[in-house]
């Protein structure tokens, strides 16, 4: 019996010691579940929507306090727009962060942006930039790394397809004609517009932006198929060449 109870009292001190912290571990009051139901998500901090997707902190860590540390875990960025540069290495350095909640919390950033993406984009009027600085921010800006992009219009500068036609560090010329009008041949379309990204952060055109916009300008015009603008995005905003009178190479 003595025995028995030696092992009962040790399955119990480990079972003390594996517990997690769980939502329902926190006061009543600070329950994002319970404020959600009662106010509506709007109410909930940062912390606290993470919170509601992880669920669990540690033995010594609240689950609030875990999803602040997610949230603080690269400089440069707040709230909860840390996750698009998160990766599952980084993740997972977290403390009670393991594989199946690093996947989820990428998930997650995954589906804020192409909700972030309006899903009516072959009903705007690609021909106000303001649209079109809109529509590559949302893809662009938390970008790492280099993309180029290419929106191909009809008649009536409505989008027909977009797709990225350049990946990686860009150490060479910037826009080959090439890629750019070979898709819009492809498709049909009347006019392109370019997009691509500084993860430097401005998005101010340098001046092998401004040449290679010039060359992709001019054979646009000579096949027919016009170049409206070229936007380039930045974390810090967008720019619009055609806005900045620059779409032909020269200032």
């Amino acid at each position: 019996m003595k025995k028995e109870k030696r092992i009962s009292q040790n399955h119990d001190i480990l079972q003390n010691e594996t517990k997690h912290m769980k939502i329902l571990d926190l006061p009543e009051d600070e329950r994002p579940y319970e404020k959600c139901v009662k106010f509506g998500p709007s109410v909930l901090s940062d912390a606290e929507l993470l919170a509601a997707v992880i669920r669990s902190g540690t033995p010594d860590t609240r689950v609030t306090d875990l999803a602040c540390r997610i949230l603080k875990l690269r400089e440069g960025y707040s709230g909860l727009n840390c996750l698009f540069h998160l990766g599952m290495k980084e993740l997972m350095g977290i403390k009670g962060i393991g594989r199946v909640k690093a996947i989820q919390l990428m998930c997650v950033a995954e589906m804020a942006r192409r909700m972030s993406i309006d899903a009516d984009y072959n009903r705007m009027d690609f021909n106000d930039p303001e649209v079109v600085m809109s529509y590559f921010g949302d893809r662009l800006r938390h970008l790492e790394h280099e993309e180029v992009h290419v929106a191909y219009l009809d008649l009536k500068m409505r989008l027909i397809s977009s797709e990225c036609v350049y990946k990686g560090t860009l150490n060479r010329s910037l826009f080959e004609p090439r890629e750019i009008f070979s898709g819009a041949l492809k498709a049909n379309a009347a006019a392109v517009i370019i997009a691509h990204n500084h993860p430097s952060g401005s998005p101010v055109p340098s001046e092998t932006d401004i040449s290679s916009t010039g060359r992709v300008y001019e054979c646009g015009n000579f096949l027919g198929i016009k170049l409206l603008d070229h936007i380039i995005v930045g974390y810090e905003g967008c720019i619009s060449m055609r806005e900045e009178g620059i779409l032909a190479g020269k200032r």
